[in-house]
């Protein structure tokens, strides 16, 4: 179980936080009990990933009035995300005790007369709030009053319930603005005796044990982290006794731990666990102090190794030190940092890492090797609203982006390089299907970003019905494979002359060939043909997006005033080695 800190810690740290944040959220929480302190304990575990938080607790069980009336205080308050946290005494009421009261089609008319209470309470939310909703299910409880016969009755105390959930699962799976939170899997985490404490609850309706309601919040915050766009997204791995046991430049390829029997098969399942993140869109690295040639061969040949080379996006094994590996690592990736999670099971190069490169989240590993998959189980910051088709790829891209790079190296210069990448660019307009990785983009892209605007996926959705806006994005595919959708465009028609580049942004994968050019290309045709005579564009500096800086006017777009202007009465070139498509 995570060590997680006690209550009374994030009371007192509420009260003094440093004001160093770097985005913000609004989250109210309504409940069906008493949740005493889950609003410190947000503004805290925000605070840490520097969040600035500001909540709403909802009054002790007054979530329907709140969701039901269109002027209360929750539609006031103007959430970014929203948590509704149900329990099952409160659903069942006098039921609790005595379902059997009811004969079994009762039973099965009470689970669906509650059912669409919560769906109507679900619909009249969306219909009045812009928020994400975040509902809970409903833990089924271990016991019953049948005892042993609980099994043998139809439609019984447990399977009350448990089809409850699975009705609750079925609608909401469709409701993009609306996510379930697995209440149930948390208590069965935790335990049932742990979470609930009955002089708690028959004190003041607390049932969630004070002490594990920091471990709710802690999984509750992987819903902040998705909505901002702010998951990890490369995991970057010591070799010796991280993934395998021993030091194989001393114990020898035969001699290190890793295998069918302990302590070895321990670190065989944590490399499957991290295969499994890779395959949802987790890159791989390695830094290791270590002798290449003897890593690289275990690496390769030995027969219980999950992680081959192909899997790692970089690979540093040398005797460099960890810190300067991993800022080779963020340069050879093209992404900051904060997107780096480091494992090592060495408590001195962790504490390096902390504390020269805080930016990057350390993990601290236990001497036990059988405890590591828990450890990134337990961890909230790979959490994305939506994984994509270039999200499940993402690894592959990356090995083909290591192809791109030697194939660079053997080119007499960069014109030849890109004329012969066979560089194919697709315009696809927003639909269901693009929707998701264009919002994904512009929650997540830094670099090559003309604004930073950040827009959701309900915003993304939103604007796609509006004639008045262009939403669009490139697929990009070359010699070496697909690079899947590396660019967004969301363009505002400003009446019939002029329109306005709200949003323009490219994959850090995809910078510097170009595909910018065709990209721009595209939207000026599309302007011409609707008769539009210039097109306006603002360019908002950050500290990350100097790549971009120099775009607008290398496109032919010429400040005036605190904007940039390109008038389309002149042809608009297209870089002749890059095929434009669109869909």
């Amino acid at each position: 179980m995570l060590d997680e800190k006690k209550l009374s810690y994030y009371l007192t740290k509420s009260k003094s936080l440093e004001n160093n944040f770097e985005k913000s959220t609004r989250i109210a929480i309504l409940s069906s009990f008493t949740l005493n302190g889950i609003e410190e304990i947000f503004k805290v575990k925000c605070a840490e990933k520097k969040i600035n938080c500001v909540t709403y607790l909802g009054g002790y069980n007054q979530y329907n009035q709140e969701i039901l009336n269109s002027e209360s205080k929750l539609y006031q308050f103007n959430p970014d995300i929203a948590f509704l946290i149900l329990d099952t005494r409160s659903l069942l009421g006098d039921l609790w005790y005595s379902p059997y009261s009811l004969d079994a089609k009762q039973r099965k008319e009470f689970i669906e007369k509650k059912f669409e209470e919560i769906k109507n309470l679900i619909q009249t939310f969306m219909s009045i709030s812009k928020s994400k909703l975040i509902i809970s299910n409903f833990p089924i409880p271990t016991k019953s009053n049948y005892g042993i016969f609980e099994t043998k009755s139809k439609f019984g105390f447990q399977k009350m319930i448990a089809t409850l959930n699975e009705y609750l699962q079925d609608f909401i799976s469709n409701l993009d603005p609306v996510y379930l939170f697995d209440m149930n899997g948390f208590v069965t985490r935790h335990g049932e005796n742990n979470v609930f404490d009955p002089k708690q609850f028959l004190f003041g309706d607390i049932k969630i044990s004070l002490d594990f309601i920091p471990h709710l919040t802690n999984d509750l915050i992987g819903y902040v982290i998705a909505t901002l766009g702010l998951a990890k997204r490369c995991i970057v791995l010591d070799l010796d006794n991280t993934l395998w046991g021993g030091i194989v430049g001393e114990d020898g390829f035969d001699e290190i731990k890793l295998g069918s029997g302990p302590p070895g098969n321990a670190f065989v399942e944590f490399q499957k666990y991290l295969l499994g993140l890779y395959d949802r869109g987790i890159l791989l690295a390695i830094n290791s102090k270590n002798n290449p040639d003897d890593a690289l061969e275990v690496i390769e040949k030995h027969p219980d190794m999950i992680l081959r080379k192909k899997y790692f996006a970089c690979m540093k094994i040398n005797w460099n030190d960890k810190v300067s590996n991993m800022k080779e690592i963020s340069e050879e990736l093209n992404f900051g940092l904060e997107n780096f999670v480091f494992i090592d099971d060495d408590p001195i190069n962790r504490e390096f890492m902390k504390s020269s490169l805080p930016q990057v989240l350390t993990v601290d590993l236990t001497p036990d090797p059988s405890k590591h998959v828990k450890i990134l189980e337990e961890m909230n910051d790979f959490n994305v609203l939506k994984i994509t088709y270039e999200d499940s790829k993402r690894g592959l891209m990356y090995s083909q982006q290591k192809e791109r790079k030697d194939f660079e190296k053997l080119s007499s210069n960069l014109q030849d390089f890109l004329k012969n990448m066979e560089l194919k660019v697709t315009i696809k307009k927003a639909d269901n299907f693009t929707i998701p990785r264009i919002s994904q983009l512009i929650l997540k892209t830094n670099q090559f970003n003309l604004t930073t605007k950040r827009y959701s996926l309900e915003d993304i959705q939103k604007f796609s019905q509006d004639d008045n806006m262009l939403i669009g994005c490139a697929q990009v595919e070359d010699k070496f494979g697909d690079n899947g959708i590396a660019g967004a465009f969301i363009v505002q028609k400003n009446g019939t002359k002029e329109w306005i580049l709200d949003t323009f942004l490219l994959s850090c994968r995809v910078m510097g060939r170009e595909i910018e050019k065709s990209i721009l290309g595209y939207i000026v045709k599309t302007a011409k043909d609707s008769g539009v005579e210039k097109i306006k564009a603002n360019f908002i500096p950050t500290q990350k997006n100097k790549p971009i800086e120099n775009f607008l006017p290398d496109c032919g777009f010429k400040k005036q005033d605190n904007s940039w202007i390109i008038l389309l009465n002149e042809t608009f070139q297209i870089p002749d080695f890059i095929t434009v498509e669109e869909k």
